[in-house]
Formats: C-alpha cells, structure tokens, sequence
C-alpha cells in the first residue's frame, strides 16, 4: 500500500480550507497558489471531496471550495478512505476477502496487528490538529 500523491494533496486543500473560519468560500486558485497544487489534480481532488461530503463547492464570481463540518471533525483516515476507498495494507485484510487459513495464518494476524496500528495513527489525527501544528 503507497498513500498516493492525490491523497496528500487532499490533506493539504482540507488544511488550507481549515485555515479559515469555518464556512467561508476559499478559490481553488488561491488553494492551488498556497499549497502548490497543479490545477488540474487540485480538481479532480475536489470532485473527490465533494463526493466523500466532505467539502461543497460553487462556482462563479463569489464561489470556490468551502469544509462542510469543521476541519477537527475530519482525521488522516477519514481522507485517505474518501480518496483511496477502503484501505488493506494486504489483499488477506480486504474486507469479504475469504482467506482459507484465517484462523491458523500467523502472517495474516501481524499484518493486521501492523493495519490496526496505522489505521490507530491515522485516526488520532485532525485535520485542524494539523492546522494547528504549523503555526
């Protein structure tokens, strides 16, 4: 599993909208200019998001991209699962994955020792608590 750069540029939009009081619009080219964003995946992340629910977006003279819920209510997983969808870090974790040594397989339990253990990390995380950090 390589958390993909779109997932780190999802992190960072979230950041940059968390940045500012809740609600407020913010323009995906001032997003793109702060946190070095191509154009072009800063879109198509934010079709992500919005679909996730996790931001709205309006276009025009006044629009741009807003948080839906404050950003300490969003962690590192709740991100990586809108834009990766549902994380194993091996196939025998998948969820339905229907594995004929489950019970017996001692590599299956420390790879899941090891998922629970990221996914803990990643849970204990807010986007405003990252926000936060940099100043």
């Amino acid at each position: 599993m390589q958390i993909t750069r779109q997932t780190e540029y999802a992190v960072k939009i979230l950041m940059e909208l968390a940045s500012h009081p809740f609600g407020q619009m913010v323009s995906s080219r001032s997003i793109a200019e702060n946190k070095q964003i191509p154009e072009h995946f800063l879109q198509k992340t934010i079709q992500l998001l919005v679909k996730a629910g996790m931001v709205t977006s309006q276009k025009g003279r006044g629009g741009g991209v807003r948080l839906v819920r404050p950003g300490d209510e969003f962690t590192i997983y709740d991100v990586l699962v809108a834009i990766e969808g549902p994380l194993a870090i091996n196939v025998c974790l998948k969820q339905f994955y229907e594995c004929p040594n489950l019970k017996t397989c001692r590599v299956r339990k420390l790879f899941g020792e090891a998922q629970n253990a990221l996914f803990d990390v990643l849970n204990g995380k807010t986007i405003a608590e990252l926000v936060n950090e940099n100043e």
